[in-house]
């Protein structure tokens, strides 16, 4: 079986002209014209190993943030459901964790099996699975990832980071050894920061959609809360702000989550967060707060500009460290954390 090859594209805008020109990439009918008999509606998966790019490019199909990026490996740790609704049909767009393939290292076991068994979970309940690697590589952890793609439904071969390769003409031989893996329905190379390379995946990926009715509003982004969108963004100004210098076995629990109205009619509503910042031992926090707690505030400040930025509204943020030891291997307190 050979594989369909769609054209490599020429240079599009960066990510953040696709997030401000959303409009640009929704073409079509709105809800209110397009009858139920003539949607279309499915569950799309982005599978791949750690760090292969794959909140970015649910982010980009959404036009909106909303799963967060770091270079950190292993920086998505939840299901995350994106939703585009582009002419008659609605893609919802689900976000793996990175396959973990050393889910029995000490002291992290109960959370790489749980981040694990979520993708499996997943993978039996999706219509389409785009699975993502960096164009003209192919490594074990990969492999391990590929293994776990179901037979019965298509998959596509999605070559993220295209403009890293120097040479566009390797790709040939590379893809003609992928086909020998799987039998993919599909190769998309793009890079998932252009505009147009997004807008091609989903063209794509339409028809592959079931025909029935849209399962959420026309307006829709994610399924999930305001709150839990407040902890993903606080885990994520962690990540980026210590690098590898904070081991993996850290999170972020929401403590409190309250909106204040505002007492004038133009006025925004104050939302106030307490959130904890969990480490596994004293000295994980030290580097968390940082000289004279310089870290932990701007941790605060930029976690809270952007939450301002994303919900519209007027944000009150305090964070606190926490030293819970052994919290990453223990099956009752991911729960707790709000692990599924």
């Amino acid at each position: 079986m050979s594989t369909p090859e769609h054209d490599i594209p020429d240079d599009t805008p960066d990510l953040d002209a696709m997030l401000a020109g959303l409009a640009l990439a929704k073409t079509g009918q709105g809800a209110g014209q397009v009858p139920a008999s003539e949607q279309r509606c499915g569950l799309v998966a982005i599978v791949g190993r750690p760090n292969v790019g794959k909140s970015t490019l649910m982010n980009a199909l959404v036009g909106q943030k909303v799963s967060i990026t770091s270079k950190k490996a292993q920086t998505t740790r939840h299901r995350i459901t994106g939703i585009r609704t582009d002419g008659d049909s609605q893609f919802v767009f689900i976000d793996t964790p990175g396959f973990q393939t050393r889910h029995t290292v000490k002291g992290t076991a109960a959370l790489n099996r749980n981040l694990n068994k979520t993708v499996q979970s997943t993978l039996s309940d999706v219509d389409v699975v785009l699975f993502l690697v960096e164009a003209g590589r192919f490594g074990p952890d990969d492999a391990k990832v590929l293994a776990l793609m179901p037979k019965d439904k298509p998959v596509f071969l999605v070559a993220n980071k295209l403009d890293a390769v120097k040479q566009r003409s390797d790709l040939l031989p590379w893809l003609q050894q992928m086909q020998t893996h799987h039998a993919f329905a599909e190769f998309v190379p793009l890079s998932a920061h252009k505009l147009d390379d997004v807008r091609r995946l989903a063209g794509i990926v339409r028809p592959y959609l079931p025909q029935q009715a849209w399962w959420y509003d026309e307006e829709a982004l994610t399924d999930r809360t305001d709150r839990f969108l407040a902890s993903e963004i606080i885990r994520e100004k962690l990540f980026r702000l210590t690098g590898d210098e904070l081991p993996y076995t850290s999170t972020v629990v929401i403590d409190t989550y309250t909106e204040e109205p505002s007492d004038r009619p133009e006025g925004r509503a104050l939302l106030r967060i307490a959130a904890s910042i969990v480490v596994e031992r004293d000295s994980h926090k030290g580097m968390v707060i940082g000289d004279k707690g310089d870290r932990l505030k701007r941790i605060g400040t930029e976690a809270r500009t952007e939450l301002e930025r994303l919900l519209d509204t007027k944000v009150f943020l305090e964070i606190w460290v926490k030293v819970r030891s052994g919290w990453a291997d223990d099956e009752a307190r991911l729960r707790t954390y709000g692990y599924e």
